[in-house]
């Protein structure tokens, strides 16, 4: 058995497709299908069950694939001891966050890290919390932000920022306020409000309430921080969002009014997947943010 043959079997795997691991791996497939065979015979046993348009692993193919990333994991990760001892830490970090001060953060450790690591490069994506949740069990990103509630059983999590939530109000609004001074949930009853998308965020806003049987109006739920401003200074509704979105703010169009609330926070973490190997450049970074989470401002 060859490294290449447990290379071959992983893209099968993956893909599910003799085809797509064929192109995936810049080969051709008739190539690809006999290197398989090999190692099945090699094995004594058979790794997938084949049909016309995919393949399925069998059980002994589940077993075998475990192996197999470990294998392919411990490789990779010698190749990069060496690199490092000669070079210097080096690779990408996949990293994705939410929005609200989750950029900010990421900005400001990033530019420190990099003044230690001037070789490690950077691929960002933004989205919201299911995504980013979406991406890292995907194995898509590697180091993520999100906001509560946090996935304990899936993620480490590291607790990182906390912040109000905040109404944006626009002008001519009956809650519109030049002093921005605190408005208490039920003062928001009578009004459309425009919420993030997170499905367990009408749950949360709901619970500001002191009148359980009061429901809010939501007019929209909201992907992205930006939408949520341009609808709101456009009178679609007032948007609740955590206070970073003040920072889009550049007129009296819209005041920022915290929620008078003690439970009305949005807390940050950094999530990492537990049952996943990370990267040198991945590993390095989250400790470079546990010395030095505290004091960003």
């Amino acid at each position: 058995m060859e490294l290449r043959h447990i290379r071959y079997f992983k893209a099968v795997a993956e893909e599910k497709n003799f085809t797509r691991a064929a192109e995936k791996l810049a080969i051709a497939q008739p190539p690809l299908s006999r290197q398989i065979q090999d190692l099945e015979e090699e094995l004594g046993t058979k790794l997938f069950e084949r049909s016309p348009h995919k393949v399925k692993l069998t059980e002994e193919g589940e077993l075998f694939l475990q192996y197999a990333s470990q294998i392919l994991d411990l490789v990779n990760r010698s190749e990069e001891e060496v690199r490092i001892r000669k070079e210097g830490l080096q690779g990408t970090l996949y990293i994705a966050s939410v929005e609200g001060c989750g950029p900010h953060l990421f900005a400001h450790w990033i530019s420190e890290f990099q003044k230690m690591h001037p070789h490690v490069q950077y691929i960002l994506w933004n989205g919201n919390t299911d995504d980013v949740n979406n991406r890292v069990t995907k194995g898509l990103c590697e180091v993520a932000m999100i906001t509560a509630p946090f996935n304990t059983e899936e993620f480490h999590v590291l607790e990182v920022y906390e912040e109000p939530w905040v109404a944006m109000i626009p002008k001519g609004h009956p809650l519109y306020s030049e002093t921005n001074e605190p408005i208490n949930p039920n003062e928001l009853l009578p009004y459309d409000l425009l919420i993030p998308s997170r499905e367990s965020r009408q749950g949360e806003i709901h619970g500001w309430f002191s009148d359980p049987q009061s429901m809010p109006i939501i007019r929209g739920r909201v992907a992205h921080m930006m939408n949520a401003y341009e609808l709101s200074k456009n009178g679609v509704g007032i948007a609740i969002y955590p206070e970073s979105i003040s920072s889009l703010v550049r007129d009296r169009e819209v005041c920022i009014r915290q929620i008078n609330n003690p439970d009305a926070k949005a807390f940050y973490a950094l999530i990492w997947k537990k049952d996943r190997t990370l990267s040198h450049a991945a590993e390095a970074f989250i400790e470079f943010i546990k010395k030095n989470k505290e004091g960003v401002q």
